[in-house]
């Protein structure tokens, strides 16, 4: 009767380790796909990184081009202002010269 009863603990023994394993195992399974689901993360993190840089280098970049943007518009009311001044002065020489040459011609 001690050896019937040694052999089911040895049994029940036996099964308690089997499951003990196989509980290991899943873990090990579970370890290994979180262990895969980091690698995925730092992939994405990475190709994020390289991103949000490309992100940054434009903004930059934009903000000197509108730097540069502001200072041409600039030089150009400048020259337009300068050319409308001349147009106009040029007109108005125009017209006294004509004027002259009208009262030549009359008188």
């Amino acid at each position: 009767q001690e050896v019937v009863l040694l052999d089911n603990e040895i049994t029940f023994n036996e099964a308690i380790i089997e499951e003990r394993e196989q509980g290991i195992k899943e873990i090990q399974e579970q370890i290994s796909e979180v262990n895969e689901i980091f690698k995925d993360l730092a992939v994405l993190v990475h190709e994020q990184g390289v991103m949000i840089d490309d992100i940054s280098s434009n903004i930059e970049s934009s903000h000197a081009s509108t730097a540069q943007a502001t200072t041409q518009l600039a030089k150009a009311s400048k020259i337009q202002k300068s050319s409308s001044s001349l147009s106009c002065l040029l007109l108005v020489i125009f017209g006294i010269i004509l004027l002259i040459v009208i009262i030549l011609i009359v008188a």
